[in-house]
């Protein structure tokens, strides 16, 4: 069947993770992307590593489906060039310093004056305007500045997630929205221009503690894996290790005490009959948890929970959840290739039933500089003047795509 976003092109000057994110969900939906990066060394995700196949676990996760174009953005040539793939482009994106893009050209308000159906996006830390505009905004500064290193980690120690949380964040809400424009511009010709924050997407997932604190005025609580407003909702111990216990209502408390920990006398305890309750003396109900859940190893445990519908989780490592029976079982994985290896890859979260998403190779620097530019209009003999003054890098016959 027809990739959603066939027929689409999309242009960006991007690099790390909140851009790259987003264009990578467009481009495993089948659209275009032409990532346009620096001749010398590329997208800094380039070189935070090498770890897979010689390649930048970054850039991998975040870049493939993409062609690559090498192009130095500080010449009159190369922004021209750039320009003028843009004005073949449905979607423009964006992640440069703050002003970076209007300086060299590229701002949207001049972009959509010359092409008002063109749909464009900035994504940057702080939004434009404001005390903090001009401000660095890396992931984990930004989770600082939204208020999520607070609430994370244990009562002894704040820590920042693991994972990019606020470049995931706005990368998806920019995705979201490019989507969204398309889908009017297909209703009235209208294009749109789109500003992404990372403090403000960050925000928007804060969601409850962010709610909380408002409306009772009292900070949040680090809890570890432990839950502000359920209990039991914990680790507890087993045999062998822990496990994650997670009872979201009454009717859990009651599997949990009297199907699965065989303590029935325990469910109408006063002090643990509600949630309410039960919150109230969580200490007491996770020490009446604890005491019982040692006697099980976790993998016994862990299928009686299963069974009696009750919640639980056995934590497991990176390698562990890579290797998960769920998604073989759903045959979940693909291969990408890469400039150096064929590596294997999650297919994304979002399945169409008739149609697998594109999953294309992760491209080497400037791989398709010549190519795309020549679909462009651009002579060989132009072409071959712009790589000899060093405005241009690579091509797709002597740089490789990907490997065989």
């Amino acid at each position: 069947m027809t990739p959603p976003l066939e027929g689409f092109t999309v242009v960006s000057v991007e690099q790390a993770v909140a851009a790259p994110l987003a264009t990578r969900q467009l481009a495993d939906l089948g659209a275009r992307v032409i990532k346009v990066e620096r001749p010398d060394g590329g997208d800094l995700a380039r070189g935070y590593d090498d770890f897979v196949a010689g390649t930048g676990a970054h850039f991998v996760w975040l870049n493939r489906g993409k062609e690559s174009v090498a192009v130095d953005l500080k010449s009159d040539d190369g922004r021209a060039l750039v320009r003028r793939l843009i004005d073949d482009a449905d979607v423009f994106v964006q992640n440069l310093a703050p002003g970076a893009a209007a300086r060299l050209g590229l701002g949207a308000a001049a972009l959509r004056a010359a092409r008002p159906a063109l749909i464009t996006v900035d994504l940057s830390g702080y939004g434009d305007g404001g005390p903090y505009a001009q401000r660095k905004a890396y992931d984990m500064l930004v989770q600082a500045e939204a208020g999520l290193i607070s609430i994370t980690g244990t009562p002894e120690s704040a820590v920042k997630t693991g994972i990019p949380t606020a470049d995931i964040a706005s990368g998806m809400y920019c995705a979201q929205a490019v989507l969204a424009a398309l889908l009017r511009r297909e209703r009235t010709g209208e294009g749109a221009q789109i500003e992404v924050s990372m403090l403000e997407a960050t925000l928007e997932w804060m969601g409850y503690p962010m709610y909380s604190r408002m409306h009772t005025g009292a900070e949040p609580p680090r809890m570890g894996v432990g839950h502000v407003s359920i209990a039991p909702y914990d680790s507890y111990p087993t045999s062998d290790g822990e496990i994650l216990i997670g009872v979201q209502s009454d009717n859990g408390w009651r599997a949990l005490m009297a199907d699965v920990l065989g303590r029935p006398e325990l469910v109408d305890d006063p002090r643990f009959v509600t949630n309410i309750d039960r919150v109230g003396h969580r200490a007491a109900c996770d020490a009446a948890v604890a005491e019982l859940t040692v006697g099980w190893t976790a993998a016994e445990l862990s299928a009686r929970l299963a069974e009696a519908g009750v919640p639980a989780a056995v934590i497991k490592d990176v390698g562990t959840a890579v290797d998960h029976p769920q998604l073989r079982a759903r045959d979940r994985w693909r291969t990408v290739a890469t400039e150096h290896a064929r590596v294997e890859a999650l297919l994304p979260p979002a399945t169409f039933a008739d149609h697998e998403a594109s999953m294309g190779a992760v491209p080497a620097l400037g791989a398709h500089t010549r190519t795309v530019l020549a679909d462009a209009g651009y002579s060989a003999e132009r072409l071959d003047a712009l790589a000899a003054a060093g405005v241009i890098a690579g091509d797709a016959v002597n740089v490789p795509a990907a490997c065989p």
